[in-house]
């Protein structure tokens, strides 16, 4: 089992942290004070920041995540003024991150699924649902989707979508949140693909 940083203290460590552990793996939280130091002693990082800060915020941490999975569940938007996402603020925040951290290997996963508590319980939902990983590192992403498994994602549902550059698809999604949210009600769902 693996040691893992999850780097950031909201919804989505809350979520994550604790089905982790019940997995198996050693799992520190990192806040605002703890992040760099919670970053060097994991040897697989998750990326729980607002993805609005994430590209500073673990930029300024290179030296700490060098050569360690980082995976990246961040939507990084400019909200409306209803708070829903209006646009994206980078065009592709795994590639950002990739391109700040050059010796890290950036994973993209889990962030077309919410609200956050779903990423730890996929089988909740009526139907099983998808989630995509995009990544330049083959062998990263073989680990990334270990984690999935053991948080409960089956094989089938795993979709890998190649490089870390086509990370703007499935991070696109968050903008159909405020029409789905109108046409469902704030209800939990997640992007699935049959196949």
């Amino acid at each position: 089992m693996s040691m893992i940083g999850i780097l950031g203290a909201g919804n989505v460590a809350r979520a994550l942290a604790p089905a982790l552990s019940a997995a198996g793996h050693g799992v520190a939280i990192g806040t605002r004070d703890s992040l760099a130091s919670t970053a060097a002693a994991a040897e697989i990082a998750v990326n729980a920041l607002p993805g609005a800060v994430s590209v500073d915020v673990l930029g300024a941490m290179r030296g700490a995540l060098a050569g360690k999975v980082l995976v990246d569940v961040g939507n990084a938007v400019e909200q409306g003024p209803d708070g829903f996402a209006a646009r994206l603020r980078y065009p592709n925040l795994a590639q950002e991150l990739q391109r700040a951290l050059p010796e890290t290997r950036v994973v993209k996963a889990l962030n077309t699924v919410g609200p956050a508590p779903l990423m730890a319980d996929p089988g909740s939902l009526a139907a099983p649902p998808s989630t995509f990983l995009c990544g330049d590192d083959p062998a990263a992403k073989k680990v990334v989707a270990g984690l999935l498994a053991d948080l409960g994602w089956p094989e089938r549902s795993i979709i890998d979508l190649g490089g870390v550059a086509n990370a703007w698809w499935p991070e696109s999604f968050v903008l159909m949140v405020r029409p789905l949210v109108a046409a469902l009600g704030p209800v939990p769902f997640a992007l699935a693909v049959a196949h």
